[in-house]
């Protein structure tokens, strides 16, 4: 995936174990909140702090959005998973800083380092 493109609303395949193990991968790597639908009627929203695809039976760990506890969530039972968040890191890699830094300076605009905004643009 190159850096303009981002998950955000996508809702991968997970009809097969590799596609699931693939898509909840991603979901580690997102920097924004997911939406898991189980296969006992459980929606959780938030945010992948971890995951444990080494093991006999996979877990997803979650952060919930809504403040509770974190929880944890057997791959086997996530029925759907969506791409539901902004991705706060979408086109911030250092490269894009890099080239954006070169193109200020380029133009004679003040360079002072400033940390960017989470706020939606």
């Amino acid at each position: 995936m190159s850096e303009s493109e981002t998950l955000q609303g996508r809702i991968p395949s997970l009809a097969t174990d590799a596609e699931r193990r693939a898509a909840l991968d991603q979901a580690f790597d997102y920097r924004g909140d997911v939406t898991i639908e189980t296969s006992d009627g459980q929606t959780v929203q938030g945010y992948v702090f971890d995951r444990r695809s080494d093991q006999p039976d996979p877990i997803v760990r979650i952060m919930p959005n809504d403040g509770g506890e974190r929880i944890e969530i057997r791959y086997a039972l996530i029925e759907r998973l969506t791409f539901s968040g902004r991705d706060t890191a979408a086109g911030k890699s250092w490269e894009t800083w890099l080239k954006n830094y070169a193109e200020k300076k380029a133009r004679g605009e003040s360079t002072d380092l400033h940390p960017d905004s989470l706020e939606e643009d």
